[in-house]
């Protein structure tokens, strides 16, 4: 995950955050795993700038909170990662 992320907004159904230091990697990943969320109606990030600019992700949900739907999403990429390694690690001692 991101080292660290700066709100530039948040609301109750409404996160905006950017993504210090990462580029379309990670952004692109979160914003994927939210738009599966079933209380996301929309994620998306953005880079102004490829070379100077941070990504920043907008996460818009309903019913939930956004920063707990956010925090949601990444702990699910973190189980699913985890996952991949656990069966990465397993075929490697075969």
């Amino acid at each position: 995950m991101p080292e660290r992320m700066r709100v530039i907004k948040k609301e109750d159904y409404f996160l905006k955050v950017e993504l210090v230091g990462e580029d379309h990697t990670i952004a692109n990943l979160i914003a994927k795993y939210a738009i599966r969320h079933p209380n996301v109606t929309y994620a998306a990030y953005n880079i102004e700038h490829p070379l100077v600019s941070n990504p920043v992700l907008i996460i818009r949900t309903r019913d939930k909170r956004a920063v707990e739907v956010f925090r949601e999403v990444l702990e699910k990429i973190l189980e699913d990662v985890g996952r991949v390694e656990e069966r990465l690690s397993r075929l490697l001692l075969e």
